[in-house]
Formats: C-alpha cells, structure tokens, sequence
C-alpha cells in the first residue's frame, strides 16, 4: 500500500454538522410557519445550481420562498439558515492535529453552496484545518460524482493510492475508491483514529 501524503474529508457531517439539510429545513418550515411540502418541492427544484454555484443564496431564496410577499425577511431567513452550523469538536480536532502536524496535505471536498461554503470556512476557522476547499460551488461538480474527486487529484497532483477520502455518506465513497483512493466511511471520532491508523496514517494523540 502506497504511503499516504493526502487526507482528503467532507465536512458536513464529519467536522461540521450539515449547513441545510432537511432537518434544518424541517425546523425552518416549523419556525416560518410554511407549507412543508411546497417549500421542499421548490427546495428539490432549486437546490442543485444553488450547490453547483450556478445560482445565488438570494435567487435560491426567490425561488423557494419570495416568489410571494412573506411575514419574514429574507436577512431573518439567512440568519436561521447559518445559524444551523455548528462543530463537532472531537472530529474537527482529529483534522486539525492532523494539520499541524504539516506532514499531510488536508484538503476539503464538499458539495456546498456559495454563501453557505464562505460562511463556514470564516466562521469555522476551517483554513486552519484546510489547505484548499473543493466545493461543489467552486468546482461545477457534486459528490457522488467522479468529476469532483478526478478534479482534487489532478489540480493536487496526486496520485488515487497516496490519498485517503472521509466522508459521512457511504454513496460518496463509492466514486473515490473505484479510482483507487482510500476511503473512510466516518462513524464516530475513536473510529476515525482506528481507520486513520490502519492507513498507517500516524497516530494522532487523544
């Protein structure tokens, strides 16, 4: 097995919760008082350009909830949507020892939208982890697809077998390891270690 130089991770789900998943959208649709099913319809509708970068927060908001005049603004709205982002400390620390150990390359690989992505990244202090962040809204391409993870290999320059993939979905492993990556499917941060050392990935201190 080849070493690995390269740790590659999601970050919803792994370090982060996740910024707008149907959860969140749950709970909006509960404090806003909407009607469920016509905001997920224009959710489903809309969301995909709103990730791939193709659509502004403010056209995604247009499209799913200010086509009519609301008893909310759309400042409230985005407030409740960033305010859905919190961390999760024991797998972010893993990364980030990761990270300053500098003997790894650490990059992101999300599908996140624009405003969203830029919002984590500031608030999170994500670039400490981070050294560059191939985001669905960056890139043009969204996980599970094979275009995202073919992009991070070419512009990183490295070769499938040196980098290892984390992600909280097993679908979006499934791409990475046919061409040839290592994958984790992540569970839980002892997991993680466990995973990490079978890689031969060094052992990161508790």
């Amino acid at each position: 097995m080849a070493e690995i130089t390269t740790v590659f991770s999601d970050i919803g789900g792994v370090i982060l919760t996740n910024g707008w998943d149907r959860g969140s959208r749950r709970e909006a649709a509960n404090t806003f008082h909407l009607n469920w099913e016509e905001f997920q319809d224009r959710h489903d509708l809309t969301f995909p350009a709103f990730d791939a970068g193709q659509i502004t927060l403010n056209e995604y908001l247009d499209r799913t909830l200010f086509y009519r005049p609301r008893s909310f603004t759309r400042e409230a709205f985005t407030a409740f949507m960033f305010a859905q982002s919190k961390e999760y400390p024991e797998a972010r620390a893993i990364l980030d020892q990761l990270a300053a150990s500098k003997e790894y390359f650490m990059g992101a690989i999300n599908n996140e939208p624009l405003e969203l992505n830029q919002y984590r990244i500031e608030t999170f202090h994500l670039k400490r982890t981070f050294l560059v962040f191939f985001s669905s809204c960056y890139v043009r391409a969204r996980k599970p697809d094979e275009a995202i993870f073919r992009f991070a290999l070419q512009v990183t320059q490295r070769a499938p077998g040196e980098c290892v993939f984390i992600d909280d979905r097993p679908l979006n492993l499934e791409c990475p390891q046919r061409l040839g990556m290592n994958v984790i499917h992540y569970q839980a941060p002892e997991q993680l270690r466990t995973e990490l050392s079978k890689l031969g990935i060094k052992a990161v201190p508790r």
